[in-house]
């Protein structure tokens, strides 16, 4: 899907608005500080000068000259932008809180494939930031975009990808390249979050490998756990450490034996490591 064009403006207000709206404040006032120092600066002043370095001067003297008129009109503009963004921002967690509600209401896997594969990815958005994670929601342009959520505890960060798709079992080619994005950024795990469900060669890829895989029945049960207040991130309910070798954990459920469909801390380097905590 071709992505709209846009100005400088408008995607300044759309990288606000995926970011928290405290964010967007914190970068509407830094924004304003540091464009109104420039602007505030004295304009330049030629002296008399040798015919060698008239050149040079008259050069930094324009540039200097640029800098601080563009500034007068920036150190508003951007904060504007971003201000608007971080409205967006207060609208869309309403809106994402709104929708939590609803489906805990109605705990069924009806109830995810009647949304929106953008709200899906608002729900799975909203059910992350209420386990505690810190949420920016970087989205692809499309149902078939990229990484659509990144999450933060601490230093760590966990990627994840949202397939809203009523038919199709989610494949391994959707899982592999969440996996090599991973890697090249250095995100610490993952998670495949669908309204349906995973093809079996998904779920034997995914072993050995820090890569979660939520299919409808594990995310009704996510959305059913967080349906109370928000938490917020802690020392208490940060990502832990793995009690065997100190590598962050990643949740997991158990697959078979008598703990079956239940979410545990699993070590991010399994198979070298298997230290467990349960959740």
């Amino acid at each position: 899907m071709a992505r709209k064009k846009s100005s400088p403006f408008e995607d300044l207000i759309e990288i606000a608005s995926k970011l928290p709206w405290q964010a967007g404040v914190i970068l509407a006032l830094v924004s304003f500080l540091i464009f109104h120092f420039i602007a505030a600066l004295p304009p330049p002043s030629f002296v008399a000068a040798d015919m060698k370095n008239l050149g040079q001067t008259v050069g930094s003297g324009m540039v200097r000259q640029m800098l601080i008129t563009f500034s007068m009109f920036l150190q508003y503009i951007f904060p504007v932008a971003f201000l608007l963004g971080a409205g967006i921002s207060v609208f869309r967690r309403h809106r994402q809180s709104a929708l939590h509600r609803e489906v805990v209401n109605n705990p069924t896997r009806t109830a995810l494939e009647s949304i929106s594969w953008r709200e899906f990815e608002g729900l799975t958005a909203e059910v992350f930031r209420r386990k505690g994670f810190q949420v920016i929601e970087r989205g692809g342009d499309g149902p078939d975009g990229g990484v659509d959520l990144e999450l933060r505890s601490g230093q760590d960060k966990y990627f994840v990808q949202c397939k809203q798709w009523k038919v199709l079992k989610v494949g391994v080619a959707i899982v592999r390249e969440l996996y090599g994005v991973m890697s090249a950024e250095g995100a610490v795990g993952g998670f495949v979050v669908a309204s349906g469900e995973f093809t079996e060669e998904a779920r034997r890829f995914v072993e050995g490998r820090s890569i979660e895989l939520v299919p409808a029945s594990t995310m009704l049960r996510m959305v059913k756990e967080t349906g109370g207040v928000p938490v917020t991130l802690t020392a208490s309910t940060a990502i832990p450490s793995c009690p065997k070798c100190g590598s962050p954990m990643v949740i997991r459920t158990a697959k078979r034996g008598g703990n079956a469909g239940n979410s545990f801390w699993g070590c991010s380097q399994y198979p070298v490591c298997k230290g467990t905590i349960n959740t």
